[in-house]
Parts: structure tokens; C-alpha cells; sequence
């Protein structure tokens, strides 16, 4: 029963609610939830988990009492922060490696999938954050973050993500500057995701007010929702990876090339589902099923970039 997979129509009438209030949740990323096949689906014990956590929260019980306290489980791990395309492909093929494996992903954003981690509520994060002042990615924004845990970074994949145009368009977007120029209504991802960090930087360093951005207050969760609003014409641009653009068969021009790392503990590094994740990750089968969707860099897969001891 502890492991039970409900539907959203179980959870509805398991929290006494209508169902749209819980895609609403969904929307708003305060429900642990993942999506299978099309679906969305809610462990048992992580929506009890997630009911306990907030009663104790409103109680104001000290955190000692409750912090990161889960059941330990061979068979899954909780995994929050960014979202790609290939990321949703990978975690359904770990189980290709071993069907009893599962990684139970929720689409946060970068800095909230860290945040999560910290808290310890979550085992892994994913994530991809620019950093204004040096330019990279991931390292300097974690080195200040985690200054006394025992994590590491691991290298995932680069990226390429870029200004995704609808057809109309007879000329695609090539800077941040014609956004505003030519009056386009954007679809923007939530604050803290590392797709915002990036946009709210270049708007700056050109002395362009979020206001001035029409759709700016638009937001989307992931890159298939910015496609997804694009196709259907609510927005005219906005920013994702070339593997959603692809999918949705719209113009792509590229803006940078990211890395894409996994944040963890040293001891949750060892895991039995990291480590398959990790051999999936550098397999040939999957690297042949994707290699269709975008110019995706392996070269450093599954480094260790960075470790605090």
C-alpha cells in the first residue's frame, strides 16, 4: 500500500479536493509528482510524506524534528530542479538497465532544485545556472551555496538552448534586443529556473526593463511548455533547447551553449540508482535514441566537475 502510484483523480479524492485544484498544484510545483507515458502519476508515501511535512510546517514544530527524515528506499531516489527534454528519455531508460529502478522527478527549476537539496528534500538536483559574473555555469553559484556539505557536481551533458520563434516570423529573433524592437510578446520560464537567470541577465545588460517586455509575467515550467505556447500562437519567442524546438518542429537560433550537472551528496553518489542513471547516461543505446534531437555535447559525461570534501 506504502508504495502505491495514484492517479490524479485517486489524489483528488485521497486529499478531499476537486482534480483541477491538483493539476493546479502540479502547476505551481507543490506536489510530489511525476510524469510517466503521458501521465501524471503520485507515490503514496511521498504525498503522506509531503502532508506530514506541511503539518508540521503550519505547527511551526523546529525543523530538526522532521528535516529530510524519509524511509531510505534501494529502489527509487527523488530527484528536483531542471528540466530537458532528454533528461525525461534518460530517467525512463534506467529502467531498461534494471526495471526495479526509478528516479521520481520534479520539474522545480535550477536554483528551487537546490534549495530542495539543501533542505534535504530531495536526494538529487539537476540544474543549469549562469553566472553573470564569470560566465560559467553551475560551479560558482554551487560553491557559494553548499560551503559546509559533503556534495558533488557531476557533468551531465552540454546544450545548446536558444530563441524558439513561431513560423510566421519570416525573420527569426537573433539577439535579446529585437524582442523588444519588434514589440514581441514572450513566454517566460518561472524565477530561479536557469532559462530566467539567463534572460534576466542579458534584459539587464542591455537596460531593458522586465516592463517593457510584453508577456514578461507569462510563465511556463519547462521547454515543451514554451514550445507548446508558441505553436499555438499565445507567444511569439522565447527561450529553450534545441531538442524541444526540434520536437515541435520550430525555428531555433541559438543563444548559448550550457552545462547541464547533477547535484548531490557524496553518499547518495554511490547509490544503486545513480549509478545506473550514470551507465545510462553513457550508453550507446541511449545516446543512438537521441541523437536525432539536438547538437548534444558528451564529451565530459558523468565527471565529477566539482566535489566539497
Amino acid at each position: 500500500m506504502e508504495d502505491k502510484l495514484m492517479t490524479t483523480k485517486e489524489v483528488a479524492e485521497y486529499l478531499g479536493i476537486h482534480e483541477k485544484q491538483v493539476y493546479a498544484l502540479i502547476k505551481d510545483n507543490k506536489i510530489p509528482c511525476t510524469r510517466l507515458t503521458g501521465k501524471w502519476i503520485f507515490p503514496k508515501n511521498l504525498i503522506d510524506e509531503w502532508l506530514n511535512h506541511d503539518a508540521r510546517k503550519n505547527a511551526e514544530l523546529p525543523d530538526e524534528i522532521y528535516k529530510g527524515k524519509r524511509e531510505p528506499d534501494k529502489n527509487y531516489i527523488l530527484a528536483a530542479g531542471s528540466n530537458d527534454p532528454i533528461l525525461d528519455i534518460l530517467l525512463n531508460d534506467i529502467r531498461r538497465i534494471d526495471p526495479e529502478t526509478n528516479i521520481f522527478n520534479c520539474s522545480t527549476g535550477s536554483t528551487e532544485g537546490l534549495k530542495l537539496l539543501d533542505k534535504g528534500l530531495t536526494d538529487i538536483s539537476f540544474c543549469h545556472i549562469f553566472d553573470p559574473e564569470t560566465e560559467e555555469y553551475n560551479i560558482p553559484f554551487i560553491k557559494s551555496y553548499f560551503k559546509d556539505k559533503k556534495i558533488a557536481v557531476i557533468h551531465l551533458f552540454y546544450r545548446e538552448i536558444g530563441f524558439v520563434t513561431h513560423p510566421k516570423h519570416k525573420q527569426p529573433i537573433i539577439n535579446f534586443n529585437e524582442i523588444k524592437k519588434r514589440n514581441l510578446k514572450i513566454i517566460n520560464r518561472q524565477p530561479g529556473s536557469g532559462t530566467r537567470i539567463l534572460l534576466d541577465y542579458n534584459l539587464e545588460k542591455l537596460g531593458i526593463a522586465p516592463i517593457d517586455i510584453k508577456g514578461y509575467e507569462n510563465e511556463v515550467s519547462t521547454h515543451f511548455e514554451v514550445c507548446m505556447e508558441i505553436l499555438s500562437e499565445k507567444a511569439d519567442t522565447g527561450i529553450a533547447s534545441i531538442t524541444a524546438a526540434k520536437l515541435f518542429n520550430l525555428p531555433f537560433k541559438p543563444i548559448i551553449k550550457e552545462s547541464f550537472d547533477m547535484v548531490l551528496p557524496h553518499s547518495t553518489f554511490f547509490d544503486k540508482t545513480v549509478q545506473t542513471f550514470i551507465k545510462a547516461l553513457k550508453s550507446d543505446e541511449f545516446r543512438k535514441k537521441i541523437s536525432y534531437l539536438g547538437e548534444y555535447d558528451f564529451t565530459d559525461s558523468g565527471n565529477v566537475i566539482y566535489s566539497v570534501t
